[in-house]
């Protein structure tokens, strides 16, 4: 499974999915690289077996991908919407509703302090509530399609303009938080 885990993040860092990698790749690529995650797991002989963590490391890889009001596929783009539900589908199988207020309405309210890994987070961009989504991927980070013009990238919560627009946090029912198992590494 850590073999796994590292190539996916390589597919990821190597932007396999679309774009050459930008300046955002790199500052995901550094936070990865900082915060030591691979050689945590190797050294505590970790494996990542929850599917809400696989979850985040395959949003990682479509890193890039052009944004495309309506989209829902990496060949024609992705919306926010449309790139959470394409997320859950082809990771996790579960299928989500298609916009991103009834994204919210169909999952479990959470406190953002309990945000883990997979956990959607909602912001009202659109002077209405729920109008953007985006998956949580940790230490204060989500994955989303942005806007027309922008790709799939990874953004701070913390920043000014997504705290002052952040609705709230929500679990998607049937997908278990993300957590690691100590396991004998393969």
């Amino acid at each position: 499974m850590l073999r796994k885990l590292c190539f996916i993040l390589l597919v990821a860092a190597a932007g396999a999915q679309a774009a050459p990698p930008s300046p955002r790749d790199d500052d995901l690529l550094r936070f990865i690289a900082d915060k030591g995650i691979l050689s945590k797991l190797e050294q505590v002989g970790y494996t990542v077996t929850d599917r809400a963590t696989e979850l985040v490391f395959t949003a990682i890889g479509f890193l890039g991908v052009p944004y495309r009001r309506g989209g829902s596929s990496a060949e024609t783009g992705f919306d926010c919407s449309g790139f959470v539900r394409a997320m859950f589908q082809n990771t996790v199988g579960l299928i989500l509703p298609r916009s991103a207020n009834e994204q919210a309405a169909s999952s479990e309210v959470i406190d953002a302090k309990d945000l883990k890994p997979g956990d959607l987070v909602f912001f009202n961009t659109m002077k209405s509530a729920f109008s953007h989504v985006g998956i949580y991927v940790g230490e204060g980070k989500f994955i989303h399609s942005p806007k027309p013009g922008a790709q799939v990238r990874v953004e701070d919560m913390g920043q000014s303009y997504w705290r002052g627009r952040f609705d709230g946090a929500r679990r998607v029912l049937g997908l278990p938080p993300a957590e690691t198992k100590a396991t004998p590494a393969s």
